[in-house]
């Protein structure tokens, strides 16, 4: 593999972006149509594929970091609704030993 086809490294790993950017949807990745290269090569242009994939990429990782954020919320409300159920339990059962 020549260093054309290689995938160009990115500078930072991190998922900051500007309030311009818009994520992608669903139906944006589906119909996604890539140019093809120019004479003499076959095959798609490879710069537009890996901007294309660093990108959803990019999408991905902030869906992964908000699904994390919500299961770890959910514990947090679970966690809370159980010590209020056992506090109203224990409260149950203190009024009705001292009937």
């Amino acid at each position: 593999m020549n260093a054309k086809n290689q995938r160009p490294e990115s500078p930072s790993c991190t998922t900051y972006r500007s309030g311009a950017y818009t994520s992608l949807l669903p139906w944006q990745v589906r119909e996604r149509r890539f140019v093809p290269t120019g004479l003499g090569r076959r095959g798609l242009n490879p710069d537009d594929v890996y901007a294309f994939l660093d990108r959803v990429a990019v999408d991905m990782a902030a869906v992964y970091a908000a699904l994390a954020e919500s299961r770890l919320e959910t514990a947090r409300i679970k966690a809370g609704l159980r010590r209020w159920q056992a506090d109203q339990a224990g409260a149950r059962n203190e009024r009705g030993q001292a009937r």
